[in-house]
């Protein structure tokens, strides 16, 4: 897959970064939408649960329709952004992010199981335009030895999204459900649920309408150009090369995939578990705003992780956070109580640097290929979809039994960090000409 020739190779990494500050300062409320949008995602999937009474299996299927819009529109992401440019990409993604949010208001009104899959792979599809440019362009705009570092930094502003995202869900969409608000069991009559159904509609609206804004305001900004004077030359430099000789993308793409799974199943039945009489006995609603701490824990981590990495390499960091990720998972697993309930949410805290750390490390040394890379890389998150197989372990063993394949999956991300994160036959980074 390749992505649009903009980003090129310089003799010196990392010159004029400063005047993409402002540059960055906007992505960053970018990175901060498509995490909020996201995670407002963990509130909804219990309100469906409960308005279209699914069992775990249908409400995990929900978040795989939203991750499988990764996997299919990546390449034509790609194929868009080298047609009509960066900027023009990017307001394209928030206009189609808000048409999706505006037809949710459409499945709520009807209500309707599958209309609402079908607008949530359109907001998908409109993250993912974002992604495929806005990833790989704050890991090359500077030095490539603190990548990692800059791109964990970028996503903490992610992180603050999905923090304030639950208490946003919890008071306009759970806090206003029969469903949201009734202890864990209780059965709704139609009418409730019919009722229940109206309540993403303002949420979503007021979704859809942030979205217009911030897209006339990036289509306002004097955001600078990816260089592409050089594109042709980088175009015939990269057939000399293969992506497939490079170990630390090789094991990075599986590496992203197995991560999203992890957290992806993680967020989505937390509401679910804490809720559970022998965990913490609340209502959903109640439950969503310990989500806030999960979340939170990601947004500190981040922000403590850009800084350690600026000392300590980063995959050592990685493989530090994924032991702790595997013991608090075990934790939540074979206890019971508050116990299990913060153990769960501590895992927040051990995955925030995962996904940046896994990418910076996964594009490392590729050289021309950077590109490529990276768009496998963005695809790679369609590996959220496979919650849904979380959702049947969960309704087959029961709930708390399921979380061991997120524990597996830490162990994944600690055999990355110790060995596949090497790199073999490392080329020269590219950064971001700023002479373009």
């Amino acid at each position: 897959m390749a992505l649009p020739s903009q980003v090129t190779p310089t003799p010196n990494p990392g010159s004029g970064a400063g005047s993409y500050v402002p540059a960055l300062t906007l992505l960053a409320s970018l990175f901060f939408m498509w995490g909020f949008i996201t995670v407002i995602n963990n509130t909804l999937l219990p309100h469906l649960r409960s308005v279209f009474d699914l069992n775990y299996t249908q409400t995990t299927l929900i978040e795989s329709v939203w991750f499988i819009a990764y996997f299919f529109a990546s390449i034509p992401s790609a194929k868009l952004i080298e047609r009509v440019g960066y900027q023009k990409s990017l307001v394209i993604g928030l206009l189609v992010m808000a048409a999706g949010a505006a037809g949710m208001t459409l499945a709520a009104s009807l209500p309707s199981y599958g209309v609402t899959l079908v607008m949530l792979f359109v907001i998908a599809s409109g993250i993912t335009l974002l992604q495929v440019a806005a990833n790989p362009y704050v890991a090359v705009i500077g030095p490539a030895e603190t990548s990692s570092s800059r791109l964990n930094l970028v996503q903490a502003m992610n992180s603050a999204g999905t923090m304030l995202a639950p208490l946003f869900g919890a008071y306009l969409i759970l806090g206003r459900s029969k469903g949201g608000t009734a202890e864990a069991g209780t059965v709704l009559t139609q009418a409730e649920r019919l009722a229940d159904a109206q309540s993403v509609i303002l949420p979503y609206v007021i979704v859809a309408v942030v979205l217009v804004v911030l897209a006339v305001i990036i289509a306002r900004f004097p955001l600078p150009a990816m260089g592409t004077a050089t594109s042709r030359v980088a175009r015939e430099e990269r057939k000399k090369h293969s992506l497939w000789k490079h170990r630390n993308l090789v094991f990075g793409i599986p590496a992203i995939f197995i991560y999203l799974i992890a957290e992806i199943g993680v967020a989505n039945l937390f509401v679910n578990f804490v809720s559970q009489p022998d965990i913490a006995n609340l209502t959903n609603e109640q439950a969503g705003r310990y989500l806030t701490f999960l979340w939170g824990g990601m947004m500190v981590g981040r922000f403590a992780g850009s800084a350690i990495m600026q000392r300590i390499p980063a995959e050592t960091v990685l493989a530090a956070f994924s032991i702790g990720a595997f013991i608090v998972m075990l934790v939540t697993v074979f206890t019971t109580g508050p116990v299990a309930m913060w153990a769960l949410i501590l895992v927040g805290l051990f995955h925030s640097i995962m996904f940046p750390t896994i990418f910076t490390l996964g594009i490392r040394g590729l050289g021309p290929l950077t590109e490529e890379g990276s768009g496998l890389l963005i695809m790679a998150i369609a590996g959220g979809a496979l919650v849904v197989v979380q959702g049947w372990l969960a309704d087959a063993y029961g709930l708390q039994w399921s979380f061991l394949l997120t524990a597996a999956c830490e162990l994944y991300i600690l055999f990355y960090a110790l060995w596949g994160a090497k790199p073999t036959h490392a080329l020269a980074d590219p950064v971001v000409d700023p002479q373009a």
